[in-house]
């Protein structure tokens, strides 16, 4: 088991990774791309190479059964979650994809541990799950509106710096026992600018098609931007580890961002290693004897 984890924990792409060493300065990360990576039409034709190598090897991990893969994505307003999500998989048989979204906690939801909700909607070996945001709200969202504790009826909380930690704890040891046991775990943070957030959301109001996505609230969490960053830095740099890194993608070029997330869970199935199951030599001699018997049939 030892080594099987080790090497779940070396398959990830290091060059947009947080660092797992506790040390991350969100304010020195880029929002947009090098300036060798800005062809939009270049960067298309590379996602669209990501996404059918990505088809290919979903089906080998389909059909080995034994492990699991769950891309949680985090972002400010406005990132591009759901079209990244939908670029990215979309030559992903549906068979073998599962994806949630994760609002508002609902009453139930309430009653039970903050990590329950997302524990039921986790993929099954074989699959792809996606979580377009997840247990992460619980120190992002909630550190930023505390005021929402008040709804979860916590027996005698903590003050608010050890909640923290202690959820940070809860979440790294949740990691690493769903890697443990087959899971690999790859969190993406799409890193929108300020800047870039106001020109979509000026865009959502100013051309009528995209009305829709226009939500007052989403300028209202605004204003508490750097509380956000900070909540952010704070939650990556304690639960960015090998077996479950964060990737602070650079998010205000669209057409780049899809294609690094789709490169970095390309080369993650591809360093799981997996082949098409084969059978035995009894399996296949009764193969054969089957073969003979459909053969021969009129």
């Amino acid at each position: 088991m030892a080594d099987k984890h080790k090497r779940l924990e070396l398959h990830h792409d290091n060059g947009h990774m947080v660092p797992t060493d506790g040390k991350f300065n969100l304010a020195k990360v880029d929002t947009s791309p090098p300036k060798g990576e800005r062809d939009e039409g270049e960067l298309k034709e590379k996602l669209k190479r990501e996404v059918e190598k990505i088809s290919k090897l979903q089906r080998v991990l389909y059909a080995s059964d034994n492990h699991s893969v769950l891309l949680i994505f985090q972002a400010m307003d406005a990132a591009g979650k759901d079209s990244t999500i939908r670029a990215v998989t979309s030559g992903v048989n549906p068979a073998g994809l599962q994806v949630h979204s994760f609002k508002a906690p609902s009453g139930n939801e309430l009653d039970q541990d903050f990590l329950w909700r997302t524990v039921r909607r986790l993929p099954q070996r074989g699959r792809i799950g996606i979580h377009n945001r997840s247990y992460y709200e619980e120190v992002l969202v909630v550190r930023v509106h505390p005021e929402y504790l008040e709804g979860q009826r916590l027996p005698d909380p903590a003050p608010l710096k050890e909640l923290w930690t202690e959820r940070f704890e809860s979440i790294a040891d949740h990691e690493k026992h769903l890697s443990r046991n087959g899971m690999v775990i790859l969190k993406f943070f799409l890193n929108v600018s300020r800047d870039e957030q106001r020109a979509r959301f000026l865009s959502r109001i100013d051309e009528p098609k995209k009305n829709w996505k226009f939500n007052s609230g989403d300028v209202k969490e605004r204003a508490r931007w750097d509380d956000y960053m900070e909540a952010y830095e704070d939650a990556m740099e304690a639960t960015s580890k090998p077996w479950a890194p964060w990737y602070a993608i650079p998010a205000d070029s669209k057409p780049y961002m899809r294609y690094i997330v789709a490169r970095t869970l390309r080369k993650s199935l591809e360093n799981l290693g997996l082949e098409y199951p084969t059978v035995s030599d009894e399996e296949r001699a009764r193969m054969l004897q089957l073969r003979d018997e459909l053969s021969s049939e009129r």
